[in-house]
C-alpha cells in the first residue's frame, strides 16, 4: 500500500522530538491533510497530543511489545482507520539508536524506521552547540545503511546568527536543513514525574497545541517534509485487523452484548486502542467509565478494565466517588473478571498515599523517589481471567509508587527473578477473576488474552442472568451490584484518612480547626478558609494554587537557611518589587504577607469615616475595629454582581479611608481600574486588596500602573507560589502614605525567607511562570463555572483563582460530610448560608466536585 510518512527522531531525550512531531502533525492537520499519527515505543502520553493534534488515535509501535511482524500491519491499521490517512507522521523514543538494553537497539526508532522503511527526519536541541551538531547528524544519517535521514530541524536557536550558523554546518555534510527553531517557552509541555502531563489534563492543551502548530508553519519547510514522505517505498504490509488476529470474521456487536467497562477520564489516560478494538471484536461491548465523574458502572457491566493514568495526582477526588468505589468493590468480590495494570492497580488497593481506595487488593500503595522502567516479560503464575498458568506476555514498567507487599501470595506474574502483582479469586470461582499488576501489556501483541478476558466476561454474564450468587434474573449484573454493600460500613461517617469509622467523628478536635466550620464563628471577621480544612477532606477552601513552591523557590529558600543567623534586611526585596512595578524604592514597603499591612493602615491612620466595601475579605474591617475604629459598610448586590454601580459609589459618600478587594474576595468580580480611580481624590485614602491580581491574566485592572496619589495597594505572594508559611507580602503606592505605615512597622517583622521570595518571584523568569498559571487557571476557572452553570447554580464574578456559588442551605456542610471543604459565604458581611466559595482546581478535582454536587442538588429537587 502507498503510504507517504516520515519518522521524527532525535539524537537523545529532550531535544525536542515531541514538540516537533506534534507541531508536524497539527500543522498538516492545518493544511486539511488526513494524519495518521504513530509512536515508538512503549508510550500513552505523547499519543494523547498526537490524538489532540490529528483527531485520530496514535498507534504504538514497539517490536518488544507487539512483535517485529507486527509493526507494520499496525502502522497500517492507523493509516486505514477508520478512513484512509494522506500521511502518517511517526514519532521516535529516545535516541535514533536507542532500544531495549543488551540487544543493540532492538525496539529503536532506527529499528522501527528500519522494519517499515520509513524516511528519518532528526531534530536536534543547538541550544549548547553551533557547528559541532554537524557532526552528530553526519554520524546518525551514516552509521546504518538500512536508515534514510531526509531532513534535520535544528531546535532553540538562542539568535537567527547562531542557528544560520548551525545550518551552515549541517548543509555542509549534505543533510538538509528543514527549519531552524527559536527557543520558545510557550512551545514547553509541563512534566511530571513519569514524563508529559498528559493533553486530557492540561487545561491550556489546545490553546499551546495551536501555538506550536502556528510555530511549524512559520519556521519549517512542510513542502520539503511532504515532499520526502511521498518518496518512502509502497508499505508491504496488509493492515491489522483485531478480528483475524483473533481468528474471526468481523462481525457487529449483538445489541445484548456484555459491557466491559474501561476506565477512562483524565485519571485513566493510559491505554492503547488496540486493547479495546480486541475486546470489541472478541464479542463485548466497551464502554468508558470516569471514576472521578461517573456514579454508577455502566449498564449490564460484566468486566472491567483499569488500564493506567495519575491517580495518585487525583486521589481525593477519586476517594470522595464512593458510591462508585462501593459498586467496584462489590463487583470485584463477586467475581467480576477485572484487569489492572498499574494506576488501576493503585485504584484497587486499600489505600493510595494514605487515601482510601477500593480496597479489593490486601496491599497499600505510595508514591516513591525511585522511578521503576523497563521492559519486561511475564509468567503467569496461576489460572486466571488472562489465560491459563504458564502463559507468556511481553510487556514494560513504568510507576514512580510502590506496594506494600509488592505481589500477593498469588502472585500475577513472575518478572525474571521476582513475583509482581495480584491474582485474586474473591468469589471462589476456581480461577483468578482479579488480575492487577505493574506490567502493562498490548494485547495486540498478545491477542489470545482478550479472547479469554472476553470469555470470562461471557460466562459471568450467564452466571448473573441466571441469578448464580444471589443476583436477580431480572436485573443486569451491574444493577444488583450496586445493592451489595458493607451493611456495618454503609451510610457510616468517614474517620481520618476517609475510612469509614464506626463512631460518629468528634467535632472541633482537628488541629486546622475543621469543626469550627460547622458552627457560628466567634468573630466571623476572623474566620478564614483555612478553618474549613480537614486531612479526609478535598481542599477546595483555601486559595494557593499549588502544593508546594516551584522546585527553583524551594531551592532558594533552602539556600537562604544558611543565612538566617543574620537579621533581614529588607533592602534588595523592596529594590527588586519597585523594578517590578516601575516604582521608587520608597514607594514599596514588605509586609509580613497581606495581612500586616492592613493592621498597619489601622496603626497609622485615624479615619473619621472609614468604609469597606464588602462583601470583601473580613481582615481590613477587623483590623480596624482592633484599633477601636468605626466602620461603615457599603454592601454591594447580588442582582447587580456585586459590582461598584453608581448607588454604590453614591454610598461611599465623603468616606476619608475606602478599602476595596480587586479582584475581590469572595466574589471573584474585577472593578474596572477607571472606577476605582474614580474613588480616589484629596483627602481620602484608598487602599486597594489586589492580592489575587497576579492570578488575573496580564495583572488586568491593577492600580499599580497609574497616579497613586493617596492611594495604597496591597499584594500577597502566598497564593500563586503556595508559601503561606513563609507570610510575604508588600504594599506599595503614594509614599507619604508608604512612609506612615512603616513607621508603625516593628523592626525585622519581615522575616529573611519571604524577603528571598520577593526577590525570586519578582524576576523575568517568575513573572513569565506566574504569567503562564494565571492562563491555565482561566482555563480551569470556566470549566468550573461551566459545570456549575450546567447544574444551575448561580455564580458571581469570573476573575480570581476561586468561585462565589449560591448553592443553598445546608449544601456547604453536605458537601464537607461527602469529604469536599469549601469556604462558608455566610462569614462575610453581605452573604448569607447559601453561598460558598469555591478554588479553582485542576478539571479532574472540580469533575469531582460538580459529581457530588449535582448528587446533592438531585436529591433536593427529586
Amino acid at each position: 500500500m502507498a503510504l507517504p510518512r516520515v519518522l521524527v527522531a532525535a539524537p537523545a531525550s529532550g531535544h525536542g522530538k515531541t514538540t516537533i512531531a506534534v507541531g508536524i502533525m497539527a500543522a498538516l492537520s492545518r493544511r486539511g491533510l488526513v494524519v495518521s499519527p504513530a509512536k515508538v515505543g512503549p508510550d500513552y502520553i505523547d499519543p494523547g497530543y498526537h490524538a489532540l493534534a490529528t483527531g485520530r488515535p496514535s498507534r504504538t509501535l514497539d517490536p518488544w511489545l507487539v512483535g517485529e511482524e507486527r509493526v507494520a500491519p499496525l502502522l497500517a491499521r492507523g493509516a486505514t482507520h477508520p478512513v484512509a490517512a494522506d500521511v502518517a507522521v511517526l514519532e521516535g523514543v529516545m535516541g535514533l539508536l536507542d532500544g531495549r538494553l543488551g540487544t543493540d537497539g532492538f525496539a529503536s526508532s532506527a529499528h522501527v524506521a528500519a522494519l517499515t522503511r520509513t524516511p528519518v527526519v532528526l531534530v536536534v536541541d543547538i541550544s549548547s552547540t553551533s557547528r559541532t551538531v554537524a557532526a552528530t547528524v553526519h554520524g546518525l544519517a551514516r552509521i546504518d545503511p538500512a536508515l534514510e535521514v531526509v531532513g534535520v530541524v535544528l531546535n532553540k536557536a538562542g539568535t537567527p546568527r547562531h542557528g544560520a550558523e548551525a545550518r551552515r554546518a549541517v548543509e555542509g555534510v549534505g543533510v538538509p536543513v528543514w527549519g531552524v527553531l527559536p527557543r520558545d517557552a510557550a512551545m514547553h509541555v509541563p512534566s511530571r514525574h513519569l514524563g508529559l502531563v498528559p493533553a486530557a489534563e492540561r487545561g491550556r492543551a489546545a490553546a499551546t497545541l495551536d501555538h506550536i502548530a502556528g510555530v511549524a508553519e512559520e519556521h519549517l519547510d512542510l513542502d520539503a517534509l511532504l515532499a520526502a514522505a511521498a518518496s518512502a517505498p509502497p508499505l508491504q504490509t496488509t493492515p491489522w485487523s483485531p478480528a483475524q488476529a483473533l481468528g474471526r470474521e468481523p462481525a457487529p456487536l449483538p445489541d445484548d452484548a456484555p459491557v466491559v467497562a474501561v476506565a477512562g477520564g483524565r485519571a485513566f489516560t493510559f491505554r492503547y486502542p488496540e486493547t479495546v478494538e480486541l475486546v470489541e471484536a472478541a464479542g463485548a461491548r466497551v464502554v468508558e467509565v470516569d471514576p472521578a465523574r461517573d456514579t454508577v458502572l455502566p449498564e449490564r457491566t460484566c468486566g472491567l478494565y483499569l488500564g493506567g493514568g495519575f491517580p495518585e495526582v487525583h486521589a481525593r477526588a477519586l476517594a470522595t466517588n464512593r458510591e462508585l468505589v462501593g459498586q467496584i468493590g462489590a463487583a470485584v468480590a463477586a467475581g467480576m473478571p477485572t484487569v489492572a495494570e498499574c494506576a488501576g492497580m493503585l485504584y484497587l488497593a486499600q489505600s493510595l498515599d494514605d487515601h482510601p481506595m477500593i480496597g479489593s487488593l490486601p496491599a497499600r500503595a505510595a508514591m516513591g523517589r525511585r522511578l521503576t522502567l523497563g521492559y519486561r516479560e511475564g509468567v503467569s503464575l496461576t489460572d486466571s481471567v488472562l489465560g491459563p498458568a504458564g502463559t507468556t506476555v511481553t510487556g514494560h514498567e513504568f510507576h514512580r509508587t510502590t506496594t506494600d507487599p509488592p505481589a500477593g501470595t498469588s502472585a500475577a506474574w513472575r518478572l525474571g527473578e521476582r513475583d509482581e502483582g495480584f491474582a485474586l479469586d474473591p468469589a471462589s470461582t476456581g480461577r483468578a477473576t482479579l488480575v492487577a499488576s505493574y506490567l502493562h501489556t498490548h494485547w495486540a501483541g498478545f491477542p489470545a488474552v482478550a479472547s479469554s478476558f472476553v470469555d470470562a466476561v461471557t460466562t459471568f454474564e450467564r452466571g448473573a442472568r441466571r441469578g448464580a450468587g444471589g443476583v436477580a434474573p431480572t436485573q443486569g449484573p451491574t444493577q444488583d451490584l450496586v445493592g451489595r454493600r458493607d451493611p456495618m460500613t454503609e451510610g457510616a461517617p468517614r474517620g481520618p484518612k476517609g475510612h469509614p469509622s464506626r463512631t460518629a467523628p468528634t467535632r472541633g478536635t482537628s488541629p486546622s480547626g475543621a469543626g469550627a466550620s460547622q458552627e457560628t464563628p466567634v468573630d466571623p471577621l476572623r474566620h478564614h478558609g483555612d478553618a474549613e480544612v480537614a486531612e479526609e477532606l478535598v481542599d477546595l477552601a483555601v486559595n494557593v494554587r499549588l502544593e508546594q513552591p516551584p522546585a527553583w523557590l524551594a531551592a532558594a529558600l533552602r539556600d537562604e537557611l544558611d543565612a538566617v543567623a543574620a537579621y533581614p534586611d529588607p533592602t534588595a526585596a523592596r529594590d527588586a518589587l519597585a523594578a517590578r512595578h516601575g516604582l521608587r524604592r520608597e514607594q514599596v514597603l514588605p509586609t509580613s504577607g497581606g495581612a500586616e499591612a492592613f493592621t498597619l493602615l489601622a496603626r497609622a491612620l485615624r479615619p473619621l469615616d472609614a468604609v469597606v466595601v464588602h462583601p470583601q475579605f473580613t481582615e481590613p474591617e477587623a483590623a480596624l475595629r482592633a484599633a477601636e475604629h468605626e466602620v461603615r459598610r457599603v454592601l454591594l448586590r447580588a442582582e447587580e454582581g456585586f459590582a461598584l454601580t453608581p448607588s454604590a459609589l453614591a454610598e461611599i459618600g465623603g468616606a476619608d479611608l475606602v478599602v476595596v478587594g480587586n479582584p475581590t474576595n469572595p466574589t471573584g468580580v474585577l472593578h474596572p481600574a477607571d472606577v476605582l480611580r474614580s474613588l480616589a481624590r484629596p483627602g481620602r485614602v484608598l487602599l486597594v486588596d489586589e492580592a489575587f491580581v497576579d492570578a488575573v491574566p496580564h495583572e488586568a485592572e491593577t492600580l499599580l500602573t497609574g497616579d497613586l496619589d493617596g492611594v495604597l495597594v496591597v499584594r500577597s505572594l502566598t497564593k500563586t507560589w503556595a508559601v503561606a508559611g513563609v507570610r510575604a507580602g508588600y504594599l506599595a503606592g503614594d509614599p507619604e502614605l508608604v512612609a506612615a505605615l512603616a513607621a508603625h512597622q516593628p523592626h525585622w517583622s519581615v522575616g529573611s525567607l519571604a524577603l528571598r521570595v520577593m526577590t525570586e518571584t519578582a524576576t523575568p523568569r517568575a513573572l513569565a511562570e506566574a504569567g503562564r498559571a494565571a492562563q491555565e487557571t482561566a482555563v480551569w476557572r470556566r470549566h468550573l463555572l461551566d459545570g456549575l452553570h450546567a447544574l444551575g447554580v448561580p455564580t458571581a464574578g469570573a476573575d480570581a483563582p476561586f468561585v462565589l456559588a449560591q448553592v443553598g442551605t445546608g449544601v456547604h456542610a453536605a458537601l464537607r460530610d461527602a469529604g469536599w471543604a469549601v469556604r462558608r459565604g455566610d462569614t462575610f458581611p453581605g452573604l448569607d448560608p447559601t453561598w460558598v466559595r469555591v478554588a479553582v482546581r485542576d478539571p479532574l478535582t472540580v469533575d469531582g466536585l460538580l459529581r457530588e454536587l449535582g448528587h446533592l442538588l438531585h436529591r433536593r429537587t427529586a
